[in-house]
């Protein structure tokens, strides 16, 4: 066997390039060494050729896994309410708004009504501030929303 045998251990690795060089060294021993040059340059073509080919796949996996990662990353997590939700819970604090102004009013008057819409609105306001914390701070990036 040649020395390459032994220094190389890709061609160990891919059957097919061994079986390429094999027959290139086949070809040499039956044309010559006038040529050799043609023979060789051929044979590193085709090398060349596969390491492109395993270079760009891997590429193109990376790209890939990239893109995934970034996607994942910038799509905002799913709040736990759906707008189903949000939406009966505005219809619930409307619904009971009226019993709760008619008792909070003839107990306690215009303190009571006062009282009684304070409390529906923090509620309110509560569970918007839990879905955007941004109301908080006053900026809201319309970017990352989406609706």
């Amino acid at each position: 066997m040649s020395a390459l045998d032994s220094r190389d251990s890709g061609l160990k690795k891919d059957p097919d390039l061994r079986k390429e060089l094999d027959a290139t060294l086949q070809t040499r021993r039956e044309l010559g060494e006038e040529y050799e040059t043609a023979l060789v340059d051929s044979f590193l073509e085709q090398v060349e050729q596969r390491i492109d080919d395993t270079v760009d796949r891997r590429v193109r996996r990376h790209l890939a896994e990239q893109q995934m990662a970034t996607a994942r990353g910038a799509r905002r997590p799913k709040d736990a309410d759906t707008w189903t939700e949000r939406f009966g819970l505005a219809i619930i604090s409307l619904v009971l708004a009226i019993p709760l102004t008619a008792v909070a009013g003839g107990v306690a008057g215009t303190a009571g009504t006062v009282a009684a819409w304070v409390g529906i609105v923090g509620v309110n306001f509560a569970q918007a501030v839990r879905l955007n914390p941004e109301l908080l701070t006053g900026r809201r990036d319309r970017s990352d929303r989406q609706d």
